[in-house]
């Protein structure tokens, strides 16, 4: 028995340094992404710090509790710091927020005009539209060119994400371009940190402090889905009550839209009594007032509709018509394309009554994760950072097999032809974990029998 001690303290002694080696050489990859040229080709380097964090995770198990505490921490700091050292390295939405900010500074509703418009011309400057010969950017109307995407279009996001944008745009200086945004999304993602590490294990909390999509989605390109995510997070994970619940979870759903599928996990076991069922009801009902109230200012100040380019968005990606882009890749797979919406409408339905019915109300995160990850593998999206989402829901369950899907978005993202398979190999891998985890419970059960 001794000698088992002496051996596990030796372990844990060279696995803290082996942990700090792995994040040191991860941060200098990243740093090594974002200081690339504009144009450089990163998806194998990014999968090389999806590896290092992968093998830094799987060292970190034989560290002890204190001294992983100490080690998820520094870590996580030095890789979201990593993201702060170029500008966006794979996004241009961004600058959409930069914009829309100034708008609304200037006293317009966001939702009134695109970017385009000759009649917000006077708001233009050399760095949101640059000259044409500068780079490669997006032209508009007069031979002009801007770093906007879909420069014709009025923006999408939900109203506290152009109230974010707002402040951010108040709070900087003229001339700090895109870095508020950055700055920002670091704050918001280690924030995140530290509530994660307040409220669970911290080797759980590793999952989103050193996973590479946080510095590359919530940091370096300043997606305000870290915005939704915080909330998510606060709701969920941070010992918020009903009340608190729904409130965060409807700001996070005002913030962006996808949210709105993790609210059956807050409803997890509703349907297992009547006061579980009433505090269910609180929670939906608060939430659905929060986007209603932060909606109202908008309507009342818009001339044009505040869902914006939501329904020219969702045909351009192809969810209206299954087979128009690598939605519902899976599905399609085994279905003909016309099947495959009703059969996500099914598979969701009864996804979502199994947590509402049976989940944990006192891990919530446990049925957000499984309701927001079936989503994501059905409908196989191409933007990696909606899925920052499923990263932080990971962090507060510890189903590791899950982050297989936000890498999958990166894949679609950076390499479409290769996101179907990824989905594919990332669906097996929760599958796989998921009978793993029955198996080692039904051998602890039976080891507890024979006691």
């Amino acid at each position: 028995m001794a000698g088992n001690a002496r051996r596990a303290m030796g372990e844990s002694e060279w696995r803290g340094p082996a942990v700090a080696a792995l994040l040191a050489v991860q941060a200098a990859v990243l740093a090594a992404i974002f200081q690339a040229p504009p144009g450089s080709t990163l998806a194998g380097w990014y999968a090389i710090t999806w590896a290092l964090f992968g093998a830094a995770v799987w060292v970190s198990r034989g560290v002890p509790g204190p001294a992983a505490g100490g080690l998820v921490l520094a870590g996580g700091l030095a890789v979201i710091a990593t993201g702060l050292l170029g500008p966006p390295a794979t996004s241009t939405d961004s600058f959409r927020y930069a914009w829309d900010g100034r708008v609304q500074s200037a006293g317009i509703s966001p939702y009134d005009h695109a970017p385009a418009d000759p009649a917000l011309a006077s708001l233009r400057d050399p760095w949101l539209f640059p000259r044409c010969s500068e780079g490669h950017f997006y032209p508009i109307e007069g031979g002009a060119c801007t770093r906007i995407n879909r420069p014709s279009a009025h923006t999408i996001y939900p109203p506290l994400a152009e109230a974010y944008f707002t402040v951010v745009d108040r709070l900087s200086p003229g001339d700090a371009r895109h870095k508020p945004f950055q700055v920002a999304g670091a704050l918001l993602a280690a924030g995140t940190l530290l509530v994660l590490l307040r409220g669970s294990d911290a080797r759980r909390a590793a999952y989103w402090a050193w996973c590479p999509a946080v510095p590359m989605e919530a940091v370096n390109n300043a997606h305000v889905d870290m915005l939704a995510v915080a909330a998510v997070v606060l709701a969920l994970g941070g010992r918020a009550g009903p009340s608190s619940r729904g409130v965060l979870l409807g700001g996070a759903i005002a913030v962006k839209l996808v949210p709105a599928v993790v609210l059956p996990g807050a409803l997890s076991g509703a349907l297992s009594g009547g006061r579980a069922a009433r505090r269910a009801a609180g929670t939906t009902a608060l939430a659905v007032l929060v986007v209603a109230a932060a909606y109202l200012p908008y309507v009342l100040v818009s001339r044009g509709s505040v869902l914006g380019y939501l329904s020219g968005y969702v045909a351009e990606e192809g969810y209206g018509e299954a087979g128009a882009r690598d939605r519902y890749g899976l599905l399609r797979l085994v279905l003909p394309d016309s099947w495959a919406v009703p059969a996500v409408l099914l598979v969701m339905a009864a996804v979502t009554f199994h947590v509402v019915r049976r989940g944990d109300p006192d891990r919530p995160w446990r049925g957000a994760l499984v309701v927001t990850g079936t989503a994501f593998l059905l409908l196989t999206p191409g933007y990696p950072w909606y899925a920052l989402l499923i990263v932080a829901l990971v962090a507060l369950d510890g189903r590791w097999e899950w982050l297989g899907v936000p890498l999958a978005g990166a894949v679609a993202y950076l390499a479409p032809a290769a996101g179907t398979p990824a989905y594919a190999a990332a669906g097996a891998a929760v599958l796989a974990g998921a009978v793993l985890r029955r198996a080692g419970t039904a051998r602890v059960g039976a080891a507890h029998g024979l006691q």
